[in-house]
């Protein structure tokens, strides 16, 4: 049999601590990686709200109706019926062709031979001809009922006058040559082609919009997360668990993710219907806009959603966030007015003012004629700015989002203590 002896301090006096060997354990409740945690939240969240899975789908649906839209229009083909009277007219008509189906549209215009100008005029009247070319010995004119199509115009037109000049011109006993020597007009671009100036404006009208529709959109479900939370005082609850400045950095990345899919999405289904539909032959001077608007999308909506972010602490209910969100709607503002108005010298400023930049460099890079260091060095201002914001964001965040009753400035935030 064995005894056990211990020894017990007197009474009053105090039991020594037990010696310790280990690093103390981490409290409870403690995340690991809490920033990871809270942009897989804010991801999962919204992902999952209906409002945004409708807006987005119908967005996708809007980009390849549009898209669909334009390659029908564009490509359809029109069948040109005029109504003529004399073997003049129609020879006329019949030479116009080479102008209605020079572009490859494969439009076509036929001669309908009628008996009389009043025949004529009454087919036209009925449909039956789109319009009618009669020669009232004083001149000729094209006959249509409400309108006559310009395309079709333009053709009997530009016809009718080579045809009346080479006549003029025999009459004289020269040639139509030798008329027209040295009246010829051509085009010199100094940068791209005609054809693509359209589509230039187009994209840069999109790059715009999407910057601003987006800014707009999830930087207010930023800053109205963050007041609810602060609202509820669920932010209270997540303190205990995790570092406040851990769920700015959660919410900031969770949200620019999300922004940054998007626009990936809406770019490379816009992409794939262009390309399928046959719009756009080229799209490499294109694509290498898109992705510098893609990079620079997440450079300046960063710095837009820390902006964001702290705009909801410094506000104690939605009146105070919809009267302290003016300037950075002015911002936003002023980089879809850029996207849209800015041209030469103001376009080239505003490709190195961080947040406009966003929208201003990748509409210069549309052109082909910037250098790539210009677009890195917006890129760095850019993403330097962000980076400022964020820090700063990081010290109101923690100061004002913990206090409730009324609203903040700032400055006012910048003076409490942690």
């Amino acid at each position: 049999m064995s005894t056990s002896t211990s020894t017990t301090a007197p009474t009053g006096a105090p039991t020594p601590a037990p010696e310790d060997t280990h690093a103390p354990a981490a409290a409870p409740g403690v995340v690991k990686n809490p920033w990871l945690v809270v942009t897989t939240r804010e991801v999962v969240v919204k992902l999952t709200d209906r409002n945004f899975i409708v807006s987005t789908l119908v967005t996708l649906a809007l980009i390849i109706v549009g898209v669909g839209a334009s390659a029908y229009f564009g490509n359809r083909t029109a069948d040109h019926t005029v109504a003529v009277v004399s073997t003049e007219a129609t020879a006329v008509v019949d030479a116009s062709q080479a102008i209605v189906g020079a572009d490859d549209s494969g439009d076509t215009v036929t001669a309908q031979e009628v008996a009389d100008e009043d025949a004529a005029r009454q087919a036209v009247r009925d449909g039956d001809a789109d319009a009618a070319l009669l020669d009232t010995g004083e001149g000729w004119v094209i006959v249509g009922d409400e309108e006559v199509d310009s395309g079709l115009a333009g053709a009997l037109t530009d016809t009718l006058a080579a045809s009346v000049l080479e006549a003029n011109a025999t009459e004289a006993g020269t040639t139509t040559a030798e008329l027209m020597a040295g009246s010829e007009v051509t085009t010199e671009l100094l940068t791209g082609d005609e054809g693509q100036a359209g589509l230039r404006y187009a994209a840069g009208t999109i790059f715009a919009f999407l910057f601003y529709f987006s800014a707009i959109i999830f930087g207010m479900a930023i800053a109205n997360s963050v007041l609810e939370e602060k609202q509820n005082r669920v932010v209270e609850i997540l303190a205990t668990a995790i570092p406040v400045r851990q769920l700015l950095y959660g919410k900031v990345l969770g949200n620019s993710i999300l922004a940054f899919g998007q626009i990936a999405i809406y770019a490379i289904v816009a992409l794939v219907a262009v390309n399928i539909t046959g719009v756009a032959s080229d799209l490499g001077w294109l694509l290498g806009a898109s992705g510098w608007f893609i990079v620079f999308f997440v450079g300046g909506f960063t710095a837009l959603a820390a902006v964001w972010a702290v705009l909801g602490s410094l506000a104690s209910r939605s009146e105070d966030l919809q009267s302290n969100t003016g300037p950075i709607t002015t911002v936003i503002m002023a980089a879809l007015f850029v996207g849209l108005l800015a041209d030469g010298m103001w376009l080239t400023i505003a490709s190195y003012v961080p947040i406009v930049s966003s929208v201003a460099m990748p509409i210069r890079v549309l052109d082909g004629s910037v250098p790539v260091w210009e677009p890195l060095v917006s890129l760095a201002v850019t993403v330097v700015t962000a980076y400022l914001l964020l820090r700063l964001g990081e010290k109101v965040y923690q100061r004002a989002v913990m206090q409730g009753g009324t609203a903040l400035t700032w400055r006012q935030a910048l003076k409490l203590e942690v």
